[in-house]
């Protein structure tokens, strides 16, 4: 006799009781929300096939992109710097503008953690809320990144 769940799903499996489900194969549709009130379901279709979303949402959306867009501009910097250090460029005036790409790159996040701050206040729970970005952490996986690869 089976004692754990896991040995009556591996039993059910081998003796084919999972083979003929209706669906099987096909691919699973999770586009409802179980716990969205039932006379607001097609609003919230409509509204969402249409590209409209929650604020909150969006606002969120913004924050990444405007992140991933900082980033890769630091990480553009930081690859030219390491390869103009490479070719015996000035090596002063390259440090200089690294140095002023960070300052560059700290204020975006600055300007992003207040953007979170004020996107953490929107959300309708805590587990949506977003963690402020660590400027200094990010410089350092780009630096990282760049010396590994």
């Amino acid at each position: 006799m089976p004692t754990s769940l896991d040995e009556i799903i591996q039993r059910a499996i081998a003796e084919g009781q999972f083979d003929n489900l209706p669906g099987k194969g096909k691919p699973l549709q999770l586009d409802d929300n179980p716990h969205e009130d039932a006379e607001w379901r097609t609003a919230h279709r409509i509204l969402k096939n249409a590209g409209f979303t929650l604020p909150w949402i969006e606002t969120l959306r913004a924050i990444e992109d405007d992140l991933e867009s900082a980033r890769m501009g630091l990480s553009r910097t930081w690859a030219w710097r390491f390869d103009s250090l490479a070719s015996a460029q000035d090596p002063d005036w390259i440090e200089s503008e690294w140095l002023q790409a960070i300052e560059t790159f700290q204020e975006k996040i600055s300007a992003l953690n207040k953007r979170i701050l004020n996107y953490n206040l929107q959300v309708p729970s805590d587990r949506f809320q977003r963690l402020k970005i660590n400027a200094d952490a990010e410089i350092q996986a780009i630096q990282t990144k760049r010396l590994a690869g």
